[in-house]
């Protein structure tokens, strides 16, 4: 499934806690996906100030950091701002330092980006 011409596709800037390799396979596969771990001006920024670049660049973030940035994405809601959502991984089921994480992530991410590619925002909270 392909995205109409002109539409905006799903991008994703991934939390510190991951791996850029997983962004560098998901480039591989034609998305548009950064990490936090590949730009210098991000890492150990404070939470909402990621969420805010995210923003500026129309991405999604994906994060295990469920609390804080529920938090975040949750006063944007009650403002009404729009954003391009969170995408929550459940750390329990993609355990950090495992040797299958970063493949099995890659394959879910390609798998969501495929079934959901219109990257308007949305608001949307995605669980893995």
């Amino acid at each position: 499934m392909g995205t109409s011409p002109g539409r905006a596709r799903l991008r994703l800037l991934l939390d510190e806690m991951y791996p850029h390799a997983i962004a560098e396979q998901l480039r591989n596969q034609a998305h548009d996906v950064d990490a936090v771990t590949l730009r210098a001006e991000l890492r150990a920024l404070p939470d909402p100030d990621i969420f805010a670049t995210a923003q500026q660049e129309l991405r999604a973030v994906v994060t295990e950091n469920i609390a804080d940035f529920s938090d975040i994405a949750d006063g944007y809601d009650r403002r009404g701002d729009a954003h391009h959502g969170l995408i929550l991984i459940d750390p329990g089921k993609y355990q950090r330092g495992h040797p299958r994480t970063v493949g099995r992530l890659v394959k879910a991410l390609d798998q969501l980006l495929r079934e959901h590619p219109e990257g308007a925002a949305s608001n949307i909270r995605h669980w893995l």
